[in-house]
């Protein structure tokens, strides 16, 4: 046997990989192989946060699922050691989670480990963050002795907003809990009897249960391409740029930024699905294609939409994590961001400031206005990556960075030069063509937020396994097979979340097999009408806007009382 396989075959302890995390490695568990990928860090396309998120964790699951056959090969260079046995997860760094050195493990006999190990499996990100503002606040992994599902109380189909808003009576029964902690310890005791005990024999069975489902979805050949169905939606995108040209020239300027607000809001469909490598399912084909569709056609950057995405697909909806539910000051989709918290993705503190009081009690009005202008905010955030030189410098991404430069500089050659400056007639009509080729593609961030903005916030723990995690955060949309070219995939989001390179063109059929998952593994399956769906977004924004009615008349009671200890 030679040095490397004698690597690869070393047997690592718990206590090992706690103290290899300690001293800064970043240490990832794929298919019991302990993989030491703090190198690859830097180069990994899709941005070093969404590894961080899996440092301490088994994440076979997630790894899989994102990457290809190739890819998952080469990871095997970074293999170290491997496990024998189930593994119980860590909560990794990024989120809050502590390890000991190697000198401090020695001091332990294998009893004190060991029980160090089980008071901290009940840590949480959300119960550590907390801890000191609620002494009574209850982890999330406790006995499942302790858990009560009353399932036969829960609808199949329930409303996934359905806890009820705190009023200002229901503050005396618990004196040691603030209003928001009361809040979140509701939320957690209903997901706690929606959905299967987080220990590990249910979890265990959920993930083989989705492990299964994995390998009959790939033998049904439903990763397989329909490039069929993408002839179609190329003739649909010409068409679109065709009636844009035609009334561009015929000097039907205001009328011509409908059509191209149209192809805009369809290209980004096949954005998202090549960026998931759903086209060709090669890396660099699917990438080059994200990246031209986005950055020369859009104006946007793919490579920083990935560096958001994977993120999202990893924590989704946790408040401190999700880039994708942070619009402080804009909405709160929780009453969570009513504290302040630390996002750990944008590394500052989202701070619940004087216009966040004024902007969130009013949220579930300004919810669509605002959707009008939301891709000027993609632009800012797409300049802010590339230019901010967040991307890879070093391996296989290295020249994407300059790809989408020249990108960016050809998009506001030909739409703000070309489009806007040299072909409007005035100034009036310039105005209302940006305006209206920007907020006909409102349509699109709506869906987006749609899947998830109505959905669960609450940290179940660590244990919790990746499908039930995204089932739980995610909604589907209910809608006729003829409009599925509208939502472009978008309406199939629990599935996508569960099998993100699947081909959008497969989704539907996908669908059946995951509601005959959940129905088996017992997770309800959320979906919604589209108009269901919007109410429940709506209901969510404003009840967390009750929310922060009632914490704002609390701070004002206390302070008149000159109480300062509710905080």
């Amino acid at each position: 046997m030679d040095a490397q396989a004698q690597r690869k075959a070393k047997v690592f302890s718990r206590r090992e990989i706690e103290s290899q995390i300690a001293n800064g490695r970043a240490i990832v568990i794929v298919d019991n192989k302990v993989l030491n990928v703090g190198a690859w860090m830097p180069y990994h396309p899709g941005g070093d946060k969404a590894m961080r998120h899996m440092i301490g964790r088994d994440a076979t699951d997630e790894v899989t699922r994102f990457h290809s056959s190739q890819t998952l090969e080469l990871m095997n260079r970074y293999q170290v050691g491997r496990i024998e046995g189930r593994w119980t997860n860590f909560l990794p760094p990024i989120q809050g989670g502590k390890f000991r050195t190697q000198e401090e493990l020695e001091r332990l006999s294998e009893e004190e480990y060991l029980e160090s190990c089980a008071s901290s499996d009940h840590e949480t990100a959300s119960s550590a963050s907390s801890a000191d503002q609620s002494p009574i606040f209850e982890p999330a992994d406790k006995s499942s002795s302790v858990r009560q599902r009353n399932t036969a109380n829960i609808a199949r189909a329930l409303s996934s907003s359905s806890v009820s808003s705190i009023g200002l009576e229901d503050i005396a029964g618990s004196p040691k809990m603030s209003v928001l902690d009361r809040r979140t310890q509701q939320e957690l005791d209903f997901d706690k009897a929606k959905y299967p005990s987080t220990d590990a024999e249910t979890q265990d069975r959920i993930t083989q249960k989705y492990r299964d489902l994995q390998v009959e979805i790939q033998a049904r050949g439903l990763y397989d391409c329909s490039y069929t169905s993408y002839g179609i939606e190329c003739l649909r995108y010409g068409t679109f740029i065709a009636l844009f040209l035609y009334a561009l020239y015929s000097g039907w300027y205001i009328t011509s930024a409908i059509p191209l607000a149209c192809v805009w809001h369809q290209l980004t469909f096949t954005v998202h699905d090549a960026g998931h490598m759903g086209v060709t399912h090669d890396f660099t084909t699917d990438t080059t294609i994200a990246m031209f569709i986005a950055s020369y056609m859009g104006g946007l950057s793919a490579c920083w939409w990935k560096f958001n995405h994977n993120v999202h697909h990893l924590v989704t909806n946790d408040p401190e994590h999700d880039p994708d539910i942070q619009y402080i000051p804009i909405f709160a989709v929780t009453h969570r961001f009513l504290e302040s918290l630390t996002t750990t993705y944008y590394e500052r503190v989202m701070e619940y400031d004087a216009a966040a009081k004024i902007l969130v009690r009013i949220q579930h009005y300004t919810y669509y206005p605002i959707m009008l202008f939301a891709r000027f905010n993609l632009y800012r955030l797409s300049l802010e990556y590339l230019l901010g030189g967040k991307g890879p410098k070093k391996g296989p991404a290295w020249w994407h960075r300059y790809f989408e430069m020249v990108g960016m500089i050809v998009f506001w050659t030909w739409y703000g030069y070309g489009v806007v400056y040299k072909t409007m007639p005035d100034n009036s009509s310039r105005f209302w063509f940006v305006l209206i080729s920007h907020a006909l593609t409102s349509p699109l961030h709506v869906q987006i937020t749609l899947s998830h903005f109505a959905m669960s916030t609450t940290d179940l723990g660590i244990h919790e396994s990746f499908a039930q995690k995204m089932l739980r955060t995610t909604m589907d949309v209910d809608c006729p097979q003829w409009l599925d070219f509208f939502h472009g995939g978008l309406q199939f989001q629990a599935i996508h979340h569960l099998y993100p390179r699947i081909p959008r063109h497969n989704l539907r059929e996908t669908q059946k097999l995951v509601q005959e998952f959940c129905n088996e593994v017992d997770i309800p399956y959320a979906l919604y009408g589209f108009l269901d769906g919007n109410k429940q977004v709506i209901g969510k924004l404003a009840d967390v806007a009750r929310q922060a009615a009632i914490f704002a008349e609390c701070q004002r009671t206390v302070a008149a009382e000159g109480a300062y200890g509710l905080h």
